[in-house]
C-alpha cells in the first residue's frame, strides 16, 4: 500500500479525492492522510513516517506549502512532493522545483491528470526504494563474499557460466590459530568468537595489504590466494607481517595465558579456480584446488607455532628477498614422495 499525503486548506479536496480514488482505496492499494496545513503535516508525518509522498497546495494558512517542502527535505530528502498551483503562478513553480518537488499539477484540478502525476510519482518512489535496497544487500553480500567473485559475477552471463573453471598461476597460503580452541573451554562462545573475529581482522589486513584475497574462513584458519605479478613474495610478505603482528599481541588473560601464534604453509603453482559444488542445490563457492592448494595446507599442518614453510623449489625465485633456514625433507599427508622444505625467516632489508 502506498500512504499518500495530502495537504491543501480545502476541506471538499478530502470528499473529491476518496471518491475519485475509491476503487484503489477499497483495493487496499492506496492510503490518503489529510491535513489542513504545512503545520498539520508535518505533526501527521512525525506520526506516520511510513508516508511515501507529499501532495500540497502552496496557499494555506500557518505555514505554506513550500515552508512545508523545505522542511520536509531537510528531514527526508527521499520523500516526493507533487506541488498543487494555480494557473500562471509561474515563480512559485520554479519555487518549488527548486526546492526539490518532484512534479506539479494545476488548479482546478483534473482528477485524470492527477492520478497519472500520482502514478509517476509511485513508479519512481518505488525505483528509488529498489536501488537503496539492493545497495544495502549488496553492502551485505560484500561482508560475506570475496570481491574475486563479485567480479566473477558482475562480468560474466552468471546463469551460463557458474560451472566455469579455469587453470591460473597463483599461490596459496593457509595461516592457522596454534591451539586457538583451547580458550572455548573455559571461555562464553560469545567472547570467543569476538575475539577470532578480531585475530581474523588483523589477518585479513594484511592480505589485502598485499593484493591478495581471502578465500574462505575454516574453523580458526585462513586461506588467501595471491594472483599476478610476484604473486609467491607477495604471499610470503603478507604471511611475514601476519606473524609480526601476532608476536605482538599481548596474552588474552593471565589465567587462559592464550598468546596468539600462527603456523603457516605456503605453495604456489597451477590450479583451478572457479565455482565448486552443486548448481542443482545451488550452494557453490568459488575457490581454487589442486594438488598446489593441497600442498599448501599439508605444509600449513606440518609447520609448528610461528613456522611459515614452503617448498625449496619455489625458493628460487625469491631467493634475493628473503631468508630461508633449511627444514629437510618431509613426508606430507597423502604424497608419495618426501619433500624438501624450507621455513621463511625473513624479508632482506
Amino acid at each position: 500500500m502506498v500512504k499518500i499525503l495530502v495537504v491543501d486548506d480545502e476541506a471538499d479536496l478530502e470528499i473529491l479525492i476518496k471518491q475519485k480514488f475509491r476503487k484503489r482505496i477499497k483495493g487496499g492499494e492506496l492510503e490518503f492522510l489529510f491535513a489542513l496545513n504545512g503545520r498539520i503535516a508535518l505533526e501527521v508525518i512525525e506520526e506516520n513516517p511510513d508516508v511515501d509522498l507529499i501532495l500540497s497546495d502552496i496557499n494555506m494558512p500557518e505555514m505554506d506549502g513550500l515552508t512545508l517542502l523545505s522542511k520536509v527535505k531537510e528531514k527526508n530528502s527521499l520523500l516526493k512532493t507533487v506541488i498543487i498551483s494555480a494557473y500562471g503562478d509561474m515563480e512559485n513553480i520554479r519555487t518549488a522545483m527548486n526546492l526539490g518537488a518532484f512534479d506539479f499539477i494545476t488548479k482546478p484540478v483534473d482528477f485524470r491528470d492527477l492520478e497519472i502525476t500520482l502514478d509517476k510519482t509511485i513508479q519512481y518512489r518505488n525505483q528509488i526504494k529498489s536501488t537503496l535496497k539492493a545497495l544495502r544487500e549488496n553492502n551485505i553480500l560484500k561482508m560475506y563474499v570475496d570481491e574475486t567473485v563479485l567480479n566473477f559475477m558482475g562480468n560474466k552471463e552468471l546463469e551460463s557460466s557458474l560451472m566455469e573453471n579455469e587453470v591460473i598461476e597463483a599461490s596459496v597460503a593457509f595461516i592457522d590459530l596454534v591451539a586457538f580452541t583451547k580458550i572455548s573451554e573455559n571461555e562464553e562462545p560469545n567472547i570467543v568468537v569476538g575475539l577470532l573475529n578480531d585475530y581474523f581482522d588483523l589477518m585479513v589486513k594484511e592480505i589485502i595489504e598485499e593484493q591478495g584475497s581471502v578465500d574462505k574462513f575454516i574453523g580458526d584458519a585462513v586461506m588467501a590466494v595471491f594472483q599476478g605479478e610476484n604473486h609467491f613474495a607477495r604471499a610470503i610478505r603478507a604471511t611475514l607481517a601476519i606473524r609480526k603482528k601476532m608476536e605482538e599481541m599481548p596474552a588474552f588473560s593471565k589465567d587462559n595465558k592464550f598468546k596468539p601464534e600462527v603456523s603457516i604453509g605456503i605453495n604456489s603453482g597451477e590450479m583451478v579456480s572457479g565455482n565448486i559444488g552443486s548448481k542443482s542445490l545451488k550452494r557453490l563457492d568459488y575457490t581454487v584446488i589442486g594438488d598446489a592448494v593441497n600442498v599448501a595446507a599439508r605444509l600449513q599442518s606440518a609447520a609448528n607455532p610461528g613456522q611459515i614453510l614452503i617448498l625449496e623449489k619455489n625458493a628460487n625465485s625469491v631467493m634475493t628477498e628473503f631468508s630461508f633456514q633449511e627444514i629437510g625433507e618431509l613426508k606430507l599427508k597423502n604424497k608419495a614422495h618426501p619433500v624438501k622444505v624450507l621455513e621463511v625467516i625473513s624479508e632482506i632489508i
